[in-house]
């Protein structure tokens, strides 16, 4: 395989002193904690690169996808729920997080795939592979957490101390919630290759039954519950209320939240270390 632009980062060093030999094996000195972090910074920045690498407006294509979107649902929906108030604010946070959501897992889903080489040649942590394939999508995420942020003070509704607190936990959640999805679908892909479709098919679906288009309250609250089963739906929601209308749900949906993103991390975590190892078998 000749080098180039985008793999040739990933021969340097930080791979150099993790790659003395087949098969994984732990990291416990010093210098390989140095080379893993090494290697994480260099996934991230070669992947950045080489995504925006030729494009004549770089990074601004992650927000102009989003926006786009947002610009032909509010032109389809804004009649609709004209008596919505923050309509168009709530659906752009909405889109933002959604966007992330199926983004992130998508690129998750066919990280070691996508990185084969790697897998079967390299010994490090190969949950690396994974949890750095969404740092686009995150890092578009934060700067529009910022964008949105400077918004809402330049026109004087600035978020409380303790919105912004609440909003950086449910981002926080929702990269906890992609994390695990991309774990366990990232080695069940190598052996299902029909997965990606599935996932195809389960989040277009997904993106109606969050409610990212539509406020909350047009849906009968008896079928609330049902709605927030899908995980992407408290995290989006509970920032529309932080951010636009400074209402803070309760302790016990901060829980939920909280043992729902812990829960998924574990299933994922728990399938990758079961299938993982095994993982240079199957790309």
């Amino acid at each position: 395989m000749t080098a180039s632009a985008e793999t040739r980062p990933l021969s340097q060093e930080p791979l150099a002193r993790l790659t003395d030999g087949p098969g994984p094996r732990p990291v416990t000195r010093a210098s390989d904690r140095a080379s893993v972090w090494g290697l994480v910074w260099t996934l991230i920045r070669t992947d950045f690169k080489a995504r925006y690498h030729g494009t004549p407006v770089g990074f601004l294509w992650a927000l102009l996808k989003p926006t786009a979107m947002f610009l032909v649902l509010v032109g389809v929906f804004s009649l609709i729920f004209h008596n919505e108030p923050n309509y168009k604010l709530k659906l752009i946070i909405g889109l933002f997080l959604w966007n992330f959501f199926s983004e992130a897992t998508t690129t998750g889903m066919g990280s070691l795939a996508a990185k084969g080489f790697l897998v079967s040649k390299a010994r490090f942590p190969r949950w690396i592979l994974v949890v750095t394939s969404i740092a686009n999508a995150l890092i578009t995420l934060l700067v529009f957490a910022g964008v949105v942020t400077a918004y809402l003070v330049i026109t004087g509704r600035g978020p409380s101390v303790a919105a912004l607190g609440a909003f950086a936990f449910y981002i926080v959640c929702l990269t906890t919630i992609t994390i695990g999805l991309s774990l366990g679908t990232s080695v069940l892909f190598l052996r299902f290759r029909d997965l990606n479709q599935i996932w195809d098919m389960t989040t277009q679906a997904g993106f109606f039954l969050a409610p990212i288009v539509y406020p909350l309250g047009v849906i009968p609250e008896r079928y609330h519950l049902y709605l927030y089963l899908w995980p992407p739906t408290p995290a989006i929601e509970f920032s529309r209320l932080a951010m636009v209308e400074g209402v803070l749900p309760g302790p016990m949906a901060h829980a939920c939240l909280g043992l729902m993103a812990a829960g998924i991390l574990g299933v994922g975590a728990m399938l990758f270390g079961r299938y993982g190892p095994r993982a240079a078998e199957f790309v």
